[in-house]
């Protein structure tokens, strides 16, 4: 097509030919001068990507492997977290889980994280990497104690599906964190990114369950800093979610749309550096 021609060629301009230009009306009479051939409706998208271009630095640089092996066997220690804790539901059937449906929706997010684990260990070895031990955990989290805020999570299902939601909100947050590590890190990056979602589909149908459950307040989303678990243990799982301001731009009321903190933060996930990761996950490690 020949408007798809047309960006082709403004998208060959360099930073610096751009950085010439004196002025967005300058920038807009050179895209005419190219032949007056770009259609008004694309001129939102051609603009956004032109100036972005003229105000972009140059890309950073791809990780080196060590930074890929780094982020790799974070993401695995995560997982080992995960599966460990579906293998255990799983095993222990109907004495925790009562319904037949729940039973096969965890088997199936516990098969997923065992292949996220083979996966991320599978390409930790590629890369000439160690993949980090298999940590021994502590569910209750009590630190090894087995008496810690979470102690009938194998007995009681409802203490069962919130140490899942948990896991999954936290699972969501953390490889959001680690994405900007890997920028220019090509397949690595998309395969984070991949398990990333699925971790957010994982995060959605426990909170479904725990809806189905007697939890009538449970949404698919978080609402400004709310855990929905009655349980101080799990907020640093959800600190910092009750952001409005993305990218500088407050959310609430944004054009006089009247939408409220509780909306603006739904619409919005946070991430979790690997500090605040660590502070949380570590209760469960015995």
């Amino acid at each position: 097509m020949k408007i798809d021609n047309n960006v082709s060629e403004i998208e060959k301009m360099s930073a610096a030919e751009l950085d010439q230009k004196n002025s967005r009306r300058d920038a807009l009479k050179q895209a005419t001068n190219i032949g007056g051939k770009i259609a008004l409706t694309a001129l939102p998208l051609f603009l956004s990507g032109l100036f972005t271009k003229a105000k972009a630095g140059p890309p950073p640089p791809p990780p080196t492997t060590s930074e890929v092996l780094t982020v790799l066997n974070f993401a695995l220690t995560l997982e080992y977290l995960e599966s460990g804790f579906y293998q255990t539901a799983v095993a222990a059937g109907a004495s925790l889980i009562p319904s037949a449906v729940d039973r096969t929706a965890i088997g199936v997010i516990a098969t997923h994280e065992m292949e996220h684990v083979n996966f991320l260990k599978s390409v930790i070895v590629s890369l000439g990497g160690t993949p980090v031990a298999l940590p021994t955990f502590d569910y209750t989290a009590g630190s090894g104690s087995g008496a810690g805020p979470f102690a009938d999570v194998f007995t009681n299902y409802q203490t069962f599906l919130a140490v899942a939601q948990t896991f999954e909100d936290t699972g969501v947050r953390a490889y959001k964190g680690q994405a900007p590590n890997l920028v220019q890190g090509g397949a690595y990056l998309t395969a984070a990114l991949n398990i990333h979602s699925v971790e957010a589909r994982h995060a959605s149908h426990i909170r479904q369950m725990r809806y189905n459950n007697g939890f009538a307040d449970v949404k698919p989303w978080i609402t400004l800093n709310q855990s929905g678990i009655n349980s101080t243990a799990v907020q640093p799982s959800y600190n910092g979610e009750d952001n409005t301001v993305q990218a500088g731009i407050q959310i609430v009321n944004i054009n006089g749309t009247g939408i409220s903190a509780d909306a603006a933060s739904e619409a919005f996930d946070e991430p979790l550096t690997t500090a605040q990761v660590l502070d949380i996950v570590t209760p469960f490690f015995a």
